[in-house]
């Protein structure tokens, strides 16, 4: 198996590729994972000066037999990225090896619980729409794709469609932890909605699950009716 490095809309000279395969060691990541398919490390870098701090990042992506497993990390150059998307790939790697895992605060919340639990959870009025906070006067607002964004920004917006194939509780979970997220969207397998697990503290986690709200189905399919049938 070998690691294929390549840069996302950058050049990524032979020196720093020398530098992955010192910091990557094939035989003790073959340790930690003996079913290794492939080892991908993608370079990039932020042209905004305002982030020079972390104007390079570096993504590690190791497939196997079992779920995927992502670090990432940006810095000022991309060795010192690449250092420490390494040292998370190596905790990551040695979680899934030990399979130590602790589950707790499984409960569901209810929907009053979710904004006091959930940091930037939308809060919703009296008859069901999201309350927002009074538009400064003066202030410029402008549409990117679905936002709308006050002020300068700057703003990064980077959208992901993945296919998500049913599991349960336990299996969501142990693929956050994995991939070293905070939250993972997932299908539930028990009731076939969408659901989130997020962690709260230590190892406390919470879940979200959505449901279909029958009445407003039944009423959107009402309108839409009446409107063809118009």
């Amino acid at each position: 198996m070998d690691i294929v490095v390549k840069g996302r809309k950058t050049e990524v000279p032979e020196r720093f590729r020398k530098h992955v395969a010192e910091k990557l060691k094939l035989e003790k990541i073959q340790r930690l994972d003996a079913k290794v398919i492939s080892l991908d490390v993608e370079v990039s870098k932020e042209p905004n000066p305002r982030q020079a701090d972390r104007s390079d990042r570096v993504e590690i992506t190791l497939r196997s037999r079992g779920p995927v497993i992502r670090a990432e990390a940006a810095a000022s150059d991309p060795y010192a990225a690449l250092d420490l998307a390494a040292e998370k790939l190596d905790a990551r790697l040695r979680k899934q090896h030990d399979k130590r895992f602790s589950r707790r605060g499984s409960r569901r919340l209810t929907a009053a619980e979710v904004p006091d639990h959930v940091p930037g959870a939308a809060t919703l009025n009296g008859n069901g729409h999201t309350v927002r906070e009074e538009e400064s006067d003066g202030v410029p607002t402008k549409k990117i794709g679905s936002l709308e964004v006050k002020g300068e920004g700057p703003l990064v917006v980077r959208e992901k469609t993945h296919v998500a194939s049913p599991m349960t509780l336990d299996q969501a979970l142990y693929e956050m932890e994995l991939v070293g997220h905070d939250f993972y969207l997932f299908v539930d397998s028990e009731t076939k909605e969408p659901s989130v697990v997020y962690r709260r503290h230590a190892y406390d986690y919470g879940v979200i699950h959505l449901n279909t709200d029958p009445m407003v189905t039944q009423a959107q399919s009402a309108a839409a009716g009446g409107t063809l049938g118009g």
